[in-house]
């Protein structure tokens, strides 16, 4: 077992898991106390590892005191009609944190917490997201990835007909550099036909992530490639709603923009335009169509 649970399914087969309860971490008296990057991770309310084959439906967690949902190891599993909760400054309580698994498929849930609501790591393959509403929260997240020693690649990824409302960010992407940063790939993603309301991030390609100290020395050496944001539109608190910062040692490839319609809500800074900017550094292989709105970068 990787971090300490509350409930754990480990090493089974043909799991089905139909409830209408409600898990409560009662995190609230945990999260003030400030643990630290090198701290004990705290209890997940709900961990899936090693598991194939499952069902689970109809199941709400709140406050948990760190993850509320992970999925590890795992194959062929299925997430519908969860309902997670925490408040939005709550610390590190991710609505669903997949790892090495495939074939995990996540639909018609609500997910309104204080880290990313659903994140994505190594060996995260054949995933699909569908049908949920997230925010508040950190929006959907891939990474960070390069944080681990041979790690595993994250492809077939789509993410489809979601929702995100007053996120700190809608879709990202982010790896880690510094001199620790392993090479994987992030390849194969679409996210399709969102909904931004107020995100401040909408959309994010982040290969500068811990970019500081002495890690702004060491680029990220994970390769990201045939992203596809097709149908994006609401709108952004920030005025550059499109942000895509690569690496400069392994340039993004092939990221694709298609009717992308996002307006800006948030006050006017000094010295940046009433509307939305895109920026992107280190890409190559970058095509448009549709609405472009920010104007498309090149």
């Amino acid at each position: 077992m990787d971090v300490d649970t509350w409930i754990q399914f480990y090493e089974l087969n043909g799991l089905i898991v139909i409830g209408g309860g409600t898990l409560d971490g009662q995190g609230a008296a945990f999260w003030s106390h400030d643990l630290g990057s090198q701290g004990p991770g705290l209890p997940v309310n709900l961990m899936f590892q090693k598991v194939n084959n499952a069902l689970v439906r109809k199941l709400s967690s709140v406050n948990p005191k760190g993850f509320h949902i992970s999925v590890v190891q795992c194959n062929n599993i299925r997430l519908y009609n969860l309902r997670i909760t925490a408040p939005a400054d709550s610390p590190n309580t991710d609505g669903i944190h997949i790892s090495r698994s495939n074939l995990v498929k996540i639909a018609r849930s609500e997910i309104a917490t204080g880290d990313d609501c659903i994140g994505m790591i190594q060996g995260s393959t054949a995933i699909s997201i569908k049908n949920v509403k997230c925010g508040p929260g950190h929006g959907i997240s891939i990474g960070s990835l390069g944080k681990y020693e041979n790690e595993a690649d994250v492809r077939g990824v789509v993410v489809k007909n979601c929702t995100l409302s007053n996120t700190d960010n809608g879709l990202r992407i982010k790896t880690m550099r510094g001199p620790k940063a392993t090479a994987s790939r992030a390849s194969s993603i679409i996210f399709q036909d969102i909904i931004m309301r107020d995100v401040k991030n909408p959309i994010i390609i982040d290969q500068e992530y811990n970019a500081h100290g002495k890690n702004q020395a060491n680029p990220s050496p994970v390769k990201i490639s045939d992203v596809h944001f097709i149908n994006v539109r609401g709108t952004s608190t920030s005025p550059v709603a499109v942000q895509v910062a690569c690496s400069r040692i392994v340039p993004c490839q092939n990221l694709q923009f298609y009717n992308i319609n996002l307006d800006y809500v948030g006050k006017p800074r000094k010295a940046l335009p009433p509307t939305c900017t895109s920026t992107c550094t280190f890409a190559t292989g970058l095509s448009y169509g549709g609405i472009q709105k920010p104007p498309a970068c090149h």
